[in-house]
């Protein structure tokens, strides 16, 4: 288990930040957090961050306490909050190489530390640019870079789509996938729900300081070759189950609504393969689509019940 959150409480002294949340995430995974503003979502990254400390709770992140080990979890951990800062008089490799200096205790792995930030984030193309000249998405990718640099197995990010162009966002978005399948376990706070559901494969959902919400999301990204297809037949789809089950890169069926959600492998086959299939073992198929996760219906869905469930 990547991060266990048990009854973690935080208190300002205005009001209650977090009230018991529990939760657990597991590696390699991305996490869209997501709740409206002053729901808890930084005081959240922070306590598991071990920047702040919760009055009640505990947080184990990567086997250590955050209150008992704070330091140890400060090696797990990449955290790059909202309103970050670089030095702008500086080349990004230099902001890269403080960075470096400042986390990693063995010298002679510094350097290729810094190759590795460089290569996963992608900027090799503007190392050598002060960072007072680079646009929103090139201070995006360095701020990232300057998290990771020191090899963490966690990224937590603020808001990192924020005032970023929908190119730029695009961008944020493959880097996300990217690190998550070396094996970076991800949690991102956002306010753009479209941006998240590019990349999360999970969704945590705060309201007053309360998970209301923490799911895993139909179809995972990460798993490019993977698509979630729904079908619908005109029969009875239970005897149709074993003839599907044949079928070379099927991996997983579940019925949902009188259709089934059907996983497949396209590195095996591909989506117009596995219809000719259904067509030839005389399945009359009345619909064939993909599923797509739509994180915005998801959320306002959940954030209802919620509402809904407290007003009684």
């Amino acid at each position: 288990m990547m991060i266990k959150v048990s009854n973690v409480t935080f208190d300002y002294p205005e009001k209650r930040a977090l009230n018991q949340v529990s939760f657990q995430i597991e590696p390699g995974s991305i996490t869209a957090l997501v709740g409206p503003n002053g729901s808890g979502k930084t005081t959240l990254l922070r306590s598991i961050a071990a920047l702040s400390k919760p009055i009640s709770g505990d947080i184990m992140v990567n086997g250590y306490d955050t209150l008992l080990h704070p330091r140890e979890v400060h090696s797990q951990i990449g955290f790059l909050q909202d309103l970050f800062g670089l030095y702008d008089t500086l080349t990004v490799y230099q902001c890269l190489s403080f960075m470096a200096y400042s986390r990693i205790t063995d010298k002679d792995e510094v350097e290729s530390a810094i190759e590795n930030a460089i290569e996963q984030v992608g900027i090799a193309g503007f190392l050598h640019k002060k960072v007072g000249v680079l646009s929103r998405g090139m201070r995006q990718r360095v701020g990232i870079a300057s998290a990771i640099v020191h090899r963490p197995t966690l990224l937590l990010l603020d808001e990192p789509a924020s005032g970023l162009d929908p190119e730029a966002r695009y961008e944020l978005s493959n880097l996300m996938v990217n690190l998550a399948e070396k094996g970076m376990t991800i949690i991102v706070s956002s306010h753009i729900l479209a941006e998240l559901a590019d990349y999360s494969t999970h969704m945590l959902v705060l309201q007053d300081g309360n998970v209301v919400e923490h799911k895993k999301l139909k179809s995972n990204p990460i798993s490019r070759a993977f698509v979630y297809l729904e079908i619908g037949a005109e029969h009875d789809l239970a005897p149709l189950l074993d003839k599907i089950k044949l079928f070379r890169g099927v991996t997983e069926i579940i019925s949902v609504d009188e259709k089934l959600h059907v996983k497949l492998d396209t590195l095996i086959s591909s989506k117009h393969q596995f219809l000719k299939y259904l067509i030839s073992e005389n399945i009359s198929v009345n619909d064939f689509s993909e599923v797509k996760v739509n994180l915005q219906d998801e959320y306002i869905k959940t954030v209802s019940q919620y509402k809904l469930n407290k007003s009684r």
